[in-house]
């Protein structure tokens, strides 16, 4: 019996560690993110959320074909600019299959130092001439199965 209560209170124990670790990695990683401000405002995009931390960040929001003229094949240019106006680097992100009167969400994820700033604009073409100062774009945040994954291997390589 004094097994079992012991085997009882490992078992809480490991999933109280789990609710706690969960809370604090949770507050942890969303507190460290900071409102972007916009440069400009067109009509077409609507951000939803736009942060930065110090060494990477996220735009997300929705774009919409609602004008006369057909953005199908035209392309959402990103422009990261630091809290002193400095230039970090700039993304394409390709708009296709949007009909008119449509709308269609995007999620931009880019890794760069201190982006305070971000400028959008559409543009007919991608300008491949300054691809030294493209910043690195992350395609997404991992979701919880993929950091379960990744945490049970580094335990079982470190084991």
């Amino acid at each position: 019996m004094d097994r079992m209560k012991t085997f009882l209170i490992y078992v809480l124990l490991i999933i109280g560690f789990f609710v706690f670790s969960e809370f604090i990695i949770n507050v942890g990683l969303n507190s460290t993110y900071k409102n972007m401000e916009s440069k400009n405002n067109i009509e077409q995009v609507n951000i939803k959320q736009a942060e930065a931390t110090s060494v990477n960040g996220r735009i997300i929001g929705t774009i919409s074909n609602s004008g006369t003229e057909d953005i199908n094949g035209k392309f959402l240019k990103v422009d990261i600019y630091s809290e002193r106006d400095v230039f970090l680097g700039s993304k394409y992100y390709n708009i296709e299959n949007l009909e008119k009167d449509g709308t269609k969400d995007f999620e931009v994820y880019f890794k760069t130092n201190y982006a305070k700033y971000y400028d959008i604009s559409i543009v007919n073409e991608k300008k491949e001439d300054n691809v030294d100062i493209d910043i690195e774009f992350i395609p997404k945040d991992l979701n919880k199965p993929e950091i379960w994954f990744a945490s049970i291997v580094t335990i079982l390589i470190l084991w």
